[in-house]
């Protein structure tokens, strides 16, 4: 029998997910002996940033840093079967450049160089937007990671996925926890964190622009905070507008000003706080209530997501 399929589930799943109407986590399980003939998928999701304190250069031409990552469900599609041919295909937004440099068939061919993995045919549909701060090339590249793992019963443990994962960027090691935790170094030092949302709405607008990570950090100016960002979190969250600080802002901002325009309008909308997520350009907004106007303050061509936060 052939071993040649091609991803079908996400033609079914993705136009639901778009609609924002996919909220159930689904998982397909097979026997070990079928599973070359079925279908594995994912839904990797965003992340926000709850401040963003560049605190230094570093000698290797990086950056220190603390934030807060905060996982958000807008979310992408990932989908491979085993096929006797290796094949990369995507849908929804757009992806630009050699679809082989994707992070997605990175993860794969990093972990085909220590372990016998089967050729695969992967399929990405793309929601989460690029150049916007939001982490979903990491988070596709980490859920990568974990499927190739759990399918092919690799024997990775957690610190194992977080090794291979800080390879691909320094934003892939959040997605293999992929819960709120306290950030510093590039990132990738990780320990977690007692701040929670739950029970607020979030709102995400992303603007037309997009904004390149390395030129956000080209115009950045490092500087220590005189509180720690962890101290700054544990304040109420009506507390936070002006203090928990993105420090992206001000050159992203002057760079693009619809950007901090966006920042205007959720704080004028209700948001107790507001922030550009990473070096930009996406902007959320967190609410008591959701503005019940908000898809006609934000119209085509933003991009918008709204969720009410919950974790257990």
């Amino acid at each position: 029998m052939s071993r040649k399929k091609t991803p079908f589930l996400i033609s079914i799943l993705c136009e639901k997910s778009a609609q924002g109407i996919l909220n159930e986590k689904i998982t397909l399980e097979s026997n070990q002996r079928f599973f070359y003939f079925c279908s594995m998928i994912s839904f990797p999701n965003a992340k926000i940033n709850l401040g963003l304190h560049i605190t230094e250069k570093r000698p290797d031409g990086f950056h220190n840093l603390e934030t807060v990552f905060f996982p958000v469900g807008w979310s992408d599609a990932l989908e491979f079967v085993v096929s006797d041919e290796f094949q990369f295909t995507a849908s929804g937004i757009p992806i630009s450049g050699d679809l082989e440099a994707n992070l997605v068939v990175k993860a794969y061919r990093l972990l085909q160089k220590d372990f016998e993995l089967p050729t695969l045919s992967i399929h990405l549909h793309k929601q989460i937007p690029f150049g916007a701060g939001l982490g979903g090339g990491s988070s596709d590249a980490a859920f990568m990671l974990r499927m190739l793992n759990k399918t092919f019963e690799l024997g990775l443990d957690e610190v194992g996925l977080l090794k291979y994962a800080a390879i691909l960027g320094s934003d892939c090691p959040f997605f293999i926890l992929n819960k709120p935790v306290y950030a510093t170094g590039r990132g990738e030092i990780m320990q977690e964190t007692t701040v929670s949302l739950n029970g607020m709405f979030i709102l995400l607008v992303k603007p037309s622009v997009e904004v390149s990570t390395a030129k956000a950090f080209k115009y950045v100016v490092p500087k220590k905070s005189e509180v720690s960002l962890p101290e700054l979190l544990c304040l109420p969250v009506q507390e936070w507008k002006g203090k928990v600080i993105n420090q992206f802002e001000q050159s992203v901002f002057q760079e693009y000003p619809e950007i901090g325009t966006v920042r205007q309008k959720l704080y004028d909308s209700g948001a107790v706080y507001a922030s550009m997520s990473g070096s930009g350009s996406c902007v959320f907004g967190l609410f008591s209530e959701l503005p019940p106007n908000f898809k006609s303050l934000f119209p085509s061509p933003f991009l918008t997501f709204s969720q009410r936060i919950e974790f257990l």
